[in-house]
């Protein structure tokens, strides 16, 4: 069991399915109030309520899209009004190139407004939670924060637009997040996963990709290897980590 989570408050963007649904049900298992952070999937965020309530646990939803700061800002303080503070932000809230949603596409053939969706949500969706969950735990002198980027930052991938800058870009962010408040008792790190199936995107890519061209089903993760690296980083067992980029990759880029 993750030390220093019971009692703790924390909010998961991007709470209502896959990888940050799975983070809050063991966040909550751990003995954390959850607030879940969702855009539009607002019934699901409610069941994953209702799946923490019916473990005992405490939690609540919160509408908001992460890329408009005035409700960002009315995020943080509903979730700190509700439960008395804030001890741990999962940034995972992203978009990407599926096939589906957002066409797969090299920088030339590249349209400005996928550009646009996929960095307001996947760079400044992350800086605008960062900034103002850091206004509410900077006064407590202690937090920490987790955000998602992906094996896609570290390693390019032709064909995923602005994917794997946006993701590159959350990394330096978060270094730099890091390196301000490594004084003031917050961390700051970021998980970066390989494929993941049971993800939105990752089901969505493989729905519209030919057989044998998606990444072996044996190299791919879950939702649940992804969210025991966050619950790691985010205890006391990791107290002396920060500004560090963690791979859940299974060795997909081990050479």
């Amino acid at each position: 069991m993750a030390t220093g989570i019971t009692g703790k408050v924390a909010l998961v963007t991007g709470g209502a399915s896959g990888i940050g649904r799975v983070t809050a049900l063991a966040l909550a298992a751990e003995g954390a109030k959850v607030a879940i952070v969702t855009g539009r999937s607002v019934t699901a965020a409610a069941r994953v309520v209702e799946e923490i309530e019916a473990l005992g646990g405490e939690a609540t939803y919160v509408q908001c899209d992460v890329t408009d700061e005035r409700q960002v800002e009315a995020m943080v303080k509903a979730v700190a009004d509700r439960f008395g503070a804030l001890d741990i932000a999962f940034n995972n809230a992203g978009v990407g190139p599926d096939g589906v949603t957002i066409p797969f596409s090299h920088l030339v053939d590249l349209a400005e407004a996928d550009w646009d969706t996929v960095l307001d949500t996947n760079l400044k969706g992350v800086f605008l939670c960062m900034k103002h969950e850091l206004r509410q735990m900077r006064p407590q002198c202690s937090g920490v924060i987790v955000n998602t980027a992906s094996t896609g930052g570290l390693k390019m991938m032709p064909g995923f637009g602005a994917y794997g800058p946006s993701k590159s870009a959350v990394m330096s962010l978060t270094r730099l997040a890091a390196a301000e408040n490594k004084d003031k008792g917050i961390r700051v790190n970021v998980v970066a996963p390989g494929p993941t199936k049971g993800t939105g995107m990752m089901d969505r890519m493989l729905s519209c990709t030919p057989e044998g061209d998606g990444p072996p089903v044996h190299l791919m993760g879950t939702p649940e290897d992804i969210a025991r690296v966050v619950v790691w980083l985010c205890s006391d067992e990791a107290s002396f980590v920060t500004g560090n980029v963690i791979s859940v990759d299974g060795g997909l880029d081990v050479s």
